[in-house]
């Protein structure tokens, strides 16, 4: 059995997406105050949007990365960091940014965060064992052997019955 056939499947449509970001604007709205908030790329940029309608955020960065590769995490590599005026507006060590990513894996994109802005609040709208402690929020814990299939990354199939010869 391949590593990626020992996960346990999770998948998420819009819909379920839609309502599990707009759980983490409410989670968010009574923390802060926020002066800017950051999406971390790619994954983060869909969540991010939702909660920047819902708590009213108008100034929004990125914090580019890339650690995977299709399903498999590999190397950190920042690809763009945050801007200089958004940088200014977190203040010291970031205290009034809020970040926010889909998916709190193993934490390895959480730490690179906490290093560039150690006092900012990380949201995530799922967790995992392994990150849970690195993000200040989140909405859906799943367990570490669980690979979500995210929506942007899916399309509408035939899926087999689970038991072979069942169809």
């Amino acid at each position: 059995m391949n590593e990626e056939s020992a996960r346990k499947p999770f998948p998420v449509s819009w819909d379920q997406f839609h309502r599990d970001a707009r759980a983490l604007a409410w989670r968010l709205n009574g923390a802060g105050p926020f002066q800017a908030l950051v999406a971390v790329t790619r994954g983060g940029l869909v969540p991010a949007a939702i909660v920047a309608r819902e708590i009213g955020m108008r100034v929004i960065d990125t914090l580019c990365v890339a650690s995977y590769d299709h399903t498999t995490q590999g190397e950190m590599q920042i690809l763009k960091g945050l801007s200089d005026a958004v940088v200014k507006l977190g203040g010291e060590g970031g205290k009034g940014l809020l970040i926010v990513d889909d998916l709190v894996d193993t934490g390895k994109t959480a730490r690179v965060v906490r290093r560039i802005a150690p006092k900012a609040h990380i949201a995530a709208v799922y967790a995992k064992p392994m990150g849970k402690p690195l993000v200040d929020t989140f909405i859906t814990e799943v367990s570490q052997d669980t690979w979500i299939f995210f929506p942007w990354d899916t399309g509408l199939s035939f899926q087999p019955p689970i038991r072979d010869g069942a169809a």
